[in-house]
C-alpha cells in the first residue's frame, strides 16, 4: 500500500552541527568519545593541513554531528589551531558549514582559568551549553559549585560531567537536541564585545571571571596536597625527572620488543597457513608465484608487526592519557631551551614515534613561526612506527636476546638506542636551525599540567585502533601495489639461468639493482638491499617487503619446515661471492642508522609542504628537509661500517 501524501513528501531532518570548544587538557577529546563512540571520521579542515575529527550520533531521529576542534584558550588567533577555532566559529573558514550549537568542555577544577573562553563563546550569540568536566574531583579538591547560581551568572546551561565515565552524556545529548530552541545568550560584559584584536580587555575578562567563582564556588577545606601534587613531587624534580623519564622510555620500548612476540608470532603462523593453503589449490605458475611470493610474503612481511606497531600506540596513548605526556614536556624543557626550543616542540617531536604526519600537524600549537619551523623539519628525525619493521626484522636477524638486566636485553637495548639516536640527532639539528636560517627569541614554557587519572580502556583502545587502521591501509594499497610491481620486476624478463640467484641478477629488478650496487657498496651493502631502500621511498616499511619478495620467503615452505626459511633466517644464511656473509651485524647497524636518519615517507613530505605555506615556498622547506635528512643518512650508515670494519668489528669483506 502506498504511503500517505503527507508521509511520502516528509523532508529529511537537518543535520545538527555541534562543535565542541574548550582549553587544552579539559576533557574535550574524551567527552567527543563518550558522544560519538565508533562512528568517527578523521580529516583535513578545508584548504589547510589541520586535522579535524568528526563523529555522529542519533538522537530520538536527529542526526547530530560532532566536531573536535582545537584546544585553544581564546578566541583570539595567535597560532594555526586558534585560528582554525575562531574561522569555525565566526563562519569564516571556507566550505565550513557555522556549527549550530557551541559545547564549550569546562574543567570543574579550574573553573576560573576556563571562564576567559566561555566569556568569547557566549557573546557569539548562537547556542551555547558548557559541559562542566570532572566535576567527581571537586571534592577531593576541597570544592564545590553552585550550578544553579553558575547559570545565572553565565545565562546559558551549565551540565555537570564525568565524561572518562559517560557520566551526564545522556543528559546532555538531550540538552544538545534542544539547544536551538533555548534563549540566546546576550553577552556577559556589558560595554565589551568580543573581536580579533590581541588586547580584546583581557584584564576586564579576568575580572570578571574572578568575580563569577568568588560567587559560585564554596570551599569546604583548604590545605593539604593533592595526590597530583605529591606524584609531582617526584616526577618533575630536577634529578628524578629526567631519569623516571628515560625509565618509562626504555620500558615502552624493551615491551614493544618483548610483549608482543607471541601475538607476532600467532600473524606469522596465519599467513603461513595462508601461503600453504594458496600452493595447494592454485597449480604452479605465474599466478600461484604473483599470490604467495608477491601479495601474501610481500603484505604478509610488513603485516605482522601490526602488534608491536598497535602496542606502540596504546604506550603512546596510556601516556597521554594518564597526564603524564605533559609531565615529559615540562622535564625536558630545560634540556631543550639551550637548544632554541621549548617544551612545547616536545610533545610533537614525542608524537612523532608514532607516525611523523600527526606530529607535524601537532606543531600549530607552537605560536613563535621560526621555532614551529624548526620543530616540523626535525620531526622525522624522531623514529616512527614505519621504521619498526626495518629494525625489529634486522635486531631479529643479527642482535642476540643477551640478557642485560632483570627486565631487559640486548634487542630491546638496541631499538632504544635507535630511537635515541634519532631523538638527539633532532636536537642537535633543530639547535643548528634556530642558530642559523630561523634564528628567533626562544618563548617561554606555559602549560598546564592536568590531574593525574586512569585512563579507561574503551577510549585507549579506539585511539590506538584509529591509528592502527592508517597502517592497515597503508599495508592494503602502498605496500600491496609496490608488492605486486617487484615481484612482476624479479620475474621478468624470463632467464634461462641454472640458478635462481643467476636468475634474479638477469630480471629487471636485478638490472636496476646493479646500477644502484656502486652507490651503496661503500656502506657494506649489496645490489638487493640498494633496490630494497629505492623502493622504500614510498614508505619506509616496504623494504621489508621487498626484501621478502626478493628472496622468496615462501610462507608455505616456512610453515612446514620451520624458522630457518623466514626472512630474518634467509638472511642470516646469505653468503656473498666469496662465500662469507653477506649481511652481518655490522652491515644490520649501519643500515638501521640509515633508516633513523632517512626521509623516506611521501605523505610526511606533503604535509610538510602545506603546514610550511603550500606552493613553491612549502617544497622549498621539504626540499631541504629531504636533503638533510639523506645526506645524515649515508654519513651515518658510511661512518658505522667502515669505522667499525677498520676497528676490526667484522664485515662483509
Amino acid at each position: 500500500m502506498p504511503l500517505p501524501r503527507h508521509e511520502a513528501s516528509e523532508p529529511k531532518p537537518r543535520t545538527l552541527r555541534v562543535a565542541l570548544v574548550g582549553n587544552p587538557n579539559t576533557g574535550k577529546s574524551t567527552l567527543f568519545n563518550a558522544l560519538t563512540g565508533l562512528r568517527q571520521r578523521v580529516a583535513n579542515f578545508p584548504g589547510v593541513t589541520v586535522e579535524r575529527v568528526e563523529g555522529e550520533y542519533l538522537a530520538d531521529g536527529q542526526r547530530v554531528s560532532v566536531i573536535d576542534l582545537p584546544g585553544c584558550y581564546s578566541l583570539t588567533p595567535d597560532s594555526p589551531d586558534e585560528a582554525i577555532v575562531h574561522d569555525v566559529l565566526l563562519g569564516s573558514m571556507d566550505a565550513a558549514r557555522t556549527p549550530d550549537v557551541v559545547v564549550v568542555v569546562v574543567d570543574a577544577e579550574n573553573l576560573e582559568r576556563n571562564l576567559f573562553l566561555v566569556s568569547q563563546l557566549v557573546e557569539l550569540e548562537r547556542p551555547t551549553i558548557v559541559a562542566l568536566n570532572r566535576v567527581d574531583r571537586l571534592r577531593v579538591a576541597g570544592m564545590r559549585i553552585d550550578i544553579p547560581e553558575l547559570i545565572r551568572e553565565l545565562g546559558v546551561t551549565v551540565i555537570p560531567i564525568i565524561a572518562a565515565r559517560g557520566e551526564g552524556i545522556a543528559h546532555l545529548r538531550q540538552v544538545i537536541a534542544r539547544a536551538q530552541s533555548l534563549p540566546r545568550p546576550t553577552g556577559l560584559l556589558t560595554g565589551i564585545r568580543f573581536d580579533a584584536s590581541p588586547i580584546d580587555n583581557a584584564v576586564e575578562r579576568y575580572d570578571w571571571a574572578s568575580g563569577v567563582v568568588a560567587r559560585t564556588v564554596l570551599y569546604t577545606s583548604r590545605g593539604g596536597r593533592t595526590s597530583s601534587d605529591r606524584i609531582d613531587a617526584i616526577v618533575l624534580h630536577r634529578i628524578f625527572g629526567p631519569l623516571i623519564f628515560l625509565a618509562v622510555m626504555t620500558l615502552v620500548f624493551q615491551a614493544m620488543f618483548t610483549w608482543a612476540r607471541p601475538l607476532m608470532d600467532g600473524l606469522q603462523a596465519l599467513f603461513e597457513v595462508a601461503g600453504a593453503f594458496a600452493t595447494s589449490v592454485l597449480p604452479p605458475g605465474d599466478l600461484r608465484s604473483l599470490i604467495v611470493d608477491g601479495v601474501i610474503a610481500g603484505v604478509g612481511s610488513v603485516v605482522v608487526f601490526l602488534p608491536q606497531i598497535t602496542l606502540l600506540f596504546i604506550l603512546i596513548g596510556l601516556l597521554e592519557d594518564t597526564g603524564y605526556m605533559a609531565r615529559a614536556a615540562f622535564v625536558m624543557d630545560r634540556f631543550m631551551r639551550p637548544l632554541g626550543l621549548n617544551g612545547k616542540s616536545f610533545i610533537p617531536l614525542l608524537s612523532g614515534y608514532a607516525c611523523a604526519v600527526p606530529a607535524i600537524m601537532a606543531t600549530r600549537t607552537i605560536r613563535e613561526p621560526k621555532e614551529r619551523l624548526a620543530t616540523i623539519l626535525v620531526v622525522p628525525l624522531m623514529s616512527c612506527s614505519a621504521r619498526l619493521p626495518v629494525y625489529t626484522l634486522l635486531i631479529a636477524a643479527f642482535v642476540p636476546a643477551t640478557p642485560i638486566f632483570p627486565f631487559g636485553n640486548l634487542q630491546g637495548i638496541t631499538l632504544l638506542a635507535m630511537y635515541g639516536l634519532g631523538t638527539v640527532a633532532a636536537f642537535l639539528v633543530a639547535m643548528l636551525f634556530r642558530r642559523t636560517l630561523l634564528r628567533s627569541p626562544t618563548r617561554g614554557l606555559i602549560l598546564e599540567l592536568p590531574p593525574y587519572s586512569i585512563p579507561r580502556p574503551r577510549v585507549l583502545l579506539l585511539t590506538a585502533w584509529q591509528r592502527v587502521r592508517i597502517f592497515l591501509r597503508r599495508a592494503g594499497t602502498v605496500i600491496l601495489a609496490v608488492s605486486i610491481v617487484l615481484w612482476a620486476l624479479e620475474t621478468y624478463p624470463r632467464s634461462d639461468a641454472s640458478t635462481s640467484d643467476a636468475r634474479l641478477a638477469e630480471s629487471a629488478l636485478g638490472r636496476v639493482g646493479q646500477a644502484i650496487a656502486p652507490a651503496v657498496r661503500p656502506l657494506g651493502y649489496d645490489w638487493k638491499i640498494g633496490v630494497s631502500i629505492v623502493s622504500s621511498f614510498a614508505a619506509r616499511e616496504v623494504f621489508v617487503s621487498t626484501m621478502a619478495t626478493i628472496y622468496r620467503v615462501d610462507p608455505a615452505i616456512a610453515s612446514t619446515e620451520g624458522a630457518r626459511h623466514t626472512l630474518a633466517a634467509r638472511l642470516r644464511a646469505e653468503r656473498n661471492s666469496r662465500g662469507g656473509p653477506a649481511y652481518t651485524t655490522l652491515v644490520a647497524l649501519g643500515l638501521m642508522a640509515f633508516y633513523v636518519f632517512a626521509l623516506m615517507c611521501t605523505s610526511t613530505m606533503a604535509v610538510t609542504i602545506r603546514e610550511c605555506g603550500g606552493g613553491l615556498a612549502g617544497a622549498r622547506w621539504a626540499a631541504l628537509q629531504f636533503a638533510y635528512m639523506l645526506v645524515l643518512a649515508y654519513g651515518a650508515a658510511f661512518v658505522v661500517y667502515r669505522g667499525g670494519f677498520a676497528l676490526g668489528l667484522g664485515g662483509n669483506g
